[in-house]
């Protein structure tokens, strides 16, 4: 057993290149059991190379990762059967019927929560009966996070989950799920470039630019540092100091 005081998340000096192009650059965090986590960055700086290697699905070129004190690319059977996965474009079956996804997934993980699974089900207004292709992106958001929640991981690791989604969905799936699964004493990891919900659901915020953390650490000490600005002057002021932003 793993101590309760142990990082879920251990990265140290992590360096990735692909090609000539440096795409992370020394990057170290650590995230603790519990918090929601908020990794922000513009469009390219590194954010959805950082969750492959959290995912195993990068090998570390320099530095180490540890997830669950796990190396997850040499132990993934290990690692990802306690990690709920949602990207920005949910992989889904469109063939497939909500009731049918729920089954189909149940049959993968043995901690799955059928009633549970049904509670999230209402709670996202998802017909059971709907095919997948038919629903909105906004809907297909919320399948995907139902197949990455029921089974009730230990991390929930979401990548730009809301990106293109209106406020009313993006206000569902941050309040009635992140908040949710913290709550539960579980652990949420979440990239956006939306800073305004990173700062309204996050107790730690990490900053990327270019590759580089610029920022990280708990979200409240980040504020007390910087006299009580907003995570956005936060982020201009780092940002700029680290050579400028560049657009989404």
């Amino acid at each position: 057993m793993r101590s309760s005081s142990e990082p879920v998340i251990a990265i140290t000096n992590l360096s990735r290149k692909f090609g000539s192009k440096t795409v992370l650059n020394e990057v170290s965090l650590s995230v603790p059991r519990g918090s929601v986590f908020g990794l922000v960055g513009e469009n390219g700086a590194g954010k959805s190379t950082l969750i492959k290697h959290i995912l195993g699905l990068l090998r570390a070129e320099a530095g180490t990762v540890r997830v669950f004190g796990l190396d997850p690319v040499s132990e993934p059977v290990s690692v990802l059967a306690r990690i709920g996965y949602l990207s920005e474009q949910p992989d889904l079956p469109g063939w497939m019927r909500v009731d049918e996804l729920m089954r189909y997934m149940r049959a993968f993980y043995p901690k799955w929560d059928t009633a549970y699974a049904e509670q999230l089900r209402e709670q996202f207004g998802l017909n059971p009966a709907a095919r997948i292709k038919t629903l909105s992106k906004g809907q297909r958001t919320k399948a995907g996070l139902l197949a990455a929640q029921a089974h009730r991981p230990d991390l929930l690791l979401l990548d730009e989950p809301s990106s293109g989604l209106d406020p009313i969905v993006r206000r569902d799936i941050l309040e009635a799920v992140i908040r949710t699964v913290a709550d539960d004493g579980r652990t949420v990891f979440f990239s956006s470039h939306l800073l305004e919900e990173v700062e309204q659901v996050s107790n730690h915020v990490a900053m990327i630019h270019q590759g580089k953390l610029v920022l990280c650490g708990p979200l409240d000490e980040i504020r007390e540092r910087h006299h009580g600005l907003s995570l956005n002057e936060i982020f201009v002021c780092q940002f700029t100091h680290a050579g400028g932003v560049s657009g989404d």
